[in-house]
């Protein structure tokens, strides 16, 4: 019985996440999309991305702004984000094995 207490918090875990997703879907089919609201949806992902990988890039000093660097050419040139992870990892990878 002691496993009672974690199901009931993943159990509340699960309603908490599903209310917020159904909420935002709900509450955006009563949103207008007008152009500039469109164009502030448009870039969150951006700056969401930015805000998680910019500070990440910084603190691992010339290395990290070189794999974020390539990274960020690759998905401009080709538009694949999972080209640009893989491009990015395999960088990152390298450069670790040869000791920078």
């Amino acid at each position: 019985m002691s496993d009672l207490p974690n199901i009931a918090v993943i159990c509340l875990m699960l309603l908490v996440t599903y209310g917020l997703r159904a909420g935002g879907f709900w509450l955006m089919g009563r949103v207008a999309l007008t152009p500039p609201v469109r164009r502030g949806l448009e870039a969150i992902p951006g700056s969401i991305l930015i805000a998680t990988v910019l500070p990440t890039a910084l603190r691992a000093g010339p290395v990290g702004w070189i794999v974020v660097s390539a990274a960020a050419l690759t998905m401009w040139t080709t538009g694949r984000e999972f080209l640009a992870l893989i491009v990015g990892f395999a960088l990152a990878a390298g450069l670790r094995a040869i000791g920078l």
